[in-house]
This record gives C-alpha cells, structure tokens and sequence, in this order.
C-alpha cells in the first residue's frame, strides 16, 4: 500500500510540476532575459521546489541555519545520498539568492530551457575528465566567492548507495582555497527514505540537515586542501552522528 501511494503522488507531482514548468518557465525566461534580473529565477524555482515537496509530502527539520549567511561568500559541503537533497537545500538557502552557485555537468547546457536559465544565473558548467576546462570553471567559480557569492558542493561527486560517506574530490576544497572562502559542513539524514538511487517514487518522509560551524580557509592555501577534506568530512560525521534534527 505505502508504494501505491508513493506512486500516485510521484505521478501527481511529476505531473502538476511539470504543468508549472511547461507554463511559468517560460514567462519567467522572458522576463529574466529583458530584465537581466536573476531573482526572477531563483524565486520561481523556490515556489516550484517547494509545491513539489508539499505534493510529495516531504518535511524538512533544520538546525543550524544561522550559519547560512549573504554577507560571508561560503562554500557549502554536504553528503549526497539521494536526488531529494539538491531541491531541498535550495529552499534552505533562499537567504543566498540571488547569489547561490552550483557546479553542473557542462553537456546540459545543451538543454534550451536549462541551458538559457544556466546561463542567466551564472552557474558553473565543469566538464568532468577535461582537467584544462575543470580548471577554468574552478577559477571562474572563485571570482564568483570573491564578488561575494556562495556554491553548495556534494564533495563525493555522486550519490552514496549507503549510509557510508563516499571518498571526496578535491576540486570544492581547492576551490574555497583559491578564494579563501569559509566552508561550512553540512549533515543530511532521511532523505534515501524519501527518494532511493535508482528510483523515481518519492515517499512521504522527514529530512533533517544539520549546519555546523565555518572553517576558516584565510592564510592556508593548495597544500592544505588535503588537511581542509578531513576537517569537513570529519565535522560532516559528527554531525550525522547526532542523529535527527528534533
């Protein structure tokens, strides 16, 4: 019965999300395009994220939002187990907008509409295996810190089939390096309850995210960027280790 369920309400949210994308995403493109007003886009996709995780019945429980800050650029580096956690830290971080980065793999720029709204927003497309592209993004990335804006990185590139932290990649570490911004650790629990790897059904679920404390990166530089991935993994683990956000 709980997967039935599940069913009916993925159908129904793929469904009336995507209505809303067919008919509000492209007004906002215009909009966007005449205006050069990115706002526009961060906050149709906060009303779209946040009706999806209505319909699918997905309940966030937060701690430590006080360290999600404009006034500081940071690198955010949270665990990655499931497709639910990307939507879910972008409404948490509405307080960032209209100054929030990702990284994305650079083929989907190809997509028309993504690839419009990619560019309008300023996101970073890094092309995995390509170490001359990966480079310039990580610069073109740290100009961005340096204008005072903040990116959210999964460091294990990919999402965990367990509970078990994957090994990190060092291309965020050397990034907030290169900018000398603060990182701050980020702990997700819950979410492969909500949405497993390899499925579309999403289940009703409650996700708690835990920020910890910024690291200062001032005064350390490339050949500290390994000692930097076992202070964040570390602080990372503790933090999951607390358990769920009551």
């Amino acid at each position: 019965m709980a997967w039935f369920i599940a069913w009916v309400r993925s159908i129904a949210t793929y469904a009336i999300v995507g209505l809303y994308v067919i008919f509000v995403g492209p007004l906002v493109l215009v909009i966007a395009l005449t205006t050069r007003q990115r706002s526009v886009l961060y906050w149709s996709g906060y009303v779209g994220v946040r009706l999806a995780l209505a319909l699918t019945g997905i309940r966030i429980r937060v701690e430590g939002l006080q360290y999600v800050r404009s006034d500081r650029p940071t690198v955010y580096f949270a665990n990655h187990a499931s497709n639910v956690e990307p939507p879910i830290l972008f409404v948490l971080f509405r307080a960032l907008f209209p100054r929030l980065y990702i990284f994305y793999k650079a083929g989907l720029r190809k997509t028309p509409v993504l690839g419009i709204g990619f560019d309008i927003i300023g996101f970073v497309g890094i092309h995995r295996g390509d170490r001359e592209k990966s480079a310039a993004a990580i610069t073109q990335a740290a100009t961005k810190l340096r204008n005072g804006g903040s990116f959210v990185i999964f460091p294990e590139g990919t999402r965990s089939r367990t509970n078990e932290l994957l090994p990190f990649k060092k291309g965020g570490f050397v990034l907030a390096l290169e900018a000398q911004a603060q990182v701050v650790p980020v702990a997700i629990l819950g979410s492969r309850a909500a949405m497993k790897r390899g499925s579309a059904l999403v289940y009703p679920a409650t996700v708690s995210v835990r920020f910890g404390a910024p690291i200062v990166t001032i005064g350390r530089d490339y050949s500290h960027r390994n000692e930097l991935i076992r202070e964040v993994r570390t602080e990372i683990e503790r933090l999951r280790a607390l358990g769920p956000v009551c």
